[in-house]
């Protein structure tokens, strides 16, 4: 199985473990709970925290969701699959399940981020999201960010052509993620607009069929398996620099992001400020963590609170601009992202593909996809 996890190769997974495999780092994973027994999450699990109300506990997995993404985070690869931190722990927080009324079923995800902000986590995964911007939510996130938190979240399975805000990823604190293939093109699912904030692999990565995990599915993982890797990555540079905050891991990663070396000031709507590369910080030494209290992204999706034309991330206010100007500033910042530096072990993911994908999938029409259910992703 862990043949099929093609970024591992591309990301240099292997020499990044010689310098970090996530040690002393907690990821909470928010999501349909996280089964402990597998034999690739033995030992990983922390006892966690069920705020569903449904039968069970954390450990608990009626989809086999939460258990994919806390293997592709933490999984020692042991009989599956094998995450790109994995020395990092996992505490499953479960929220709302596949089956429940749509207004119930968010009404635990405020609970959960909380319950995680008070947790031994520094990093939170959210590998779920809705166009519902709930104000709990909303306050939650912020919540967890002052408590020095850093969350990332999923920016949907929509496609590119639909551009409407999903949230928790559209949430200021909170570090919105798109997918990429391993061409690097952008995922044609991958949901866009202001709240992409960085990409990471998430097309044709297997996981978990169903509860009963007995058997893994190929597929894409989506940019559910992209927020992962993305709080992956975060843990392996984390692991790096304990002493860090969560706004200099952050700037980091974005400074350091797809295939351009510096600061990027003007983050895409398709794939944000560019996949992640942790390999530049851990084997070379680049990005710049910066001051430890300053939020790297600014309310207009800035980086480091660069003054852009593009509108704030949460839609609150339009874009002054004609819509030709806006879209074509848009995808200026994806070129620029993807026209830098090589060596990422010959899969052209993270080097030159990421505006060629943009326009062949542009050009073909990107296919909007249904979401595994209102909410996860």
């Amino acid at each position: 199985m862990q043949k099929k996890q093609w970024y591992m190769d591309s990301m240099k997974a292997k020499d990044m473990w010689k310098v970090s495999q996530g040690e002393g780092v907690t990821v909470a994973v928010i999501d349909t709970g996280v089964d402990s027994s597998t034999s690739s999450l033995r030992g990983q699990v922390l006892k966690g925290k069920d705020v569903s109300g449904a039968k069970g506990d954390a450990h608990t997995d009626s989809t086999g969701h939460g258990t994919t993404m806390a293997e592709l985070i933490a999984g020692t690869g042991e009989g599956g699959l094998r995450g790109l931190a994995p020395k990092a722990k996992i505490l499953p927080i479960r929220t709302g399940l596949e089956g429940v009324k749509n207004d119930e079923f968010f009404s635990t995800d405020p609970k959960a981020v909380r319950a995680a902000a008070q947790s031994e986590a520094r990093i939170i995964n959210m590998s779920f999201g809705s166009e519902v911007r709930g104000e709990d939510l909303r306050q939650a996130t912020e919540y967890a960010a002052r408590k020095g938190k850093l969350l990332f979240a999923a920016s949907g399975n929509d496609g590119m052509r639909n551009e409407k805000a999903n949230y928790p990823a559209g949430f200021h604190k909170v570090v919105g993620v798109g997918s990429v293939d391993v061409s690097g093109k952008v995922s044609e699912y991958s949901g866009s607009g202001q709240h992409v904030d960085l990409s990471a692999p998430g097309s044709n990565i297997p996981g978990w069929c169903d509860e009963k995990m007995e058997s893994y599915c190929d597929g894409d993982g989506g940019t559910s398996a992209a927020t992962a890797i993305a709080s992956a990555s975060a843990a392996l540079i984390w692991s790096k620099h304990p002493d860090w905050t969560a706004n200099q891991v952050l700037r980091v990663l974005i400074d350091t992001a797809g295939a351009k070396d510096g600061k990027k000031e003007i983050a895409s709507k398709y794939i944000g400020f560019g996949a992640v590369r942790p390999r530049l910080n851990l084997l070379e030494g680049k990005g710049d963590p910066g001051p430890r209290d300053r939020f790297p992204i600014a309310k207009d999706g800035t980086f480091d609170g660069n003054p852009a034309p593009d509108s704030p991330k949460d839609g609150s206010a339009q874009d002054e601009r004609s819509g030709s100007e806006a879209d074509e500033g848009r995808r200026d910042g994806a070129e620029a992202a993807a026209s830098g530096s090589g060596g990422d072990g010959g899969v052209p993911w993270l080097l030159v593909g990421v505006g060629a994908g943009i326009v062949a999938v542009l050009a073909a029409g990107a296919a909007v996809l249904g979401r595994r259910r209102a909410g996860r992703v």
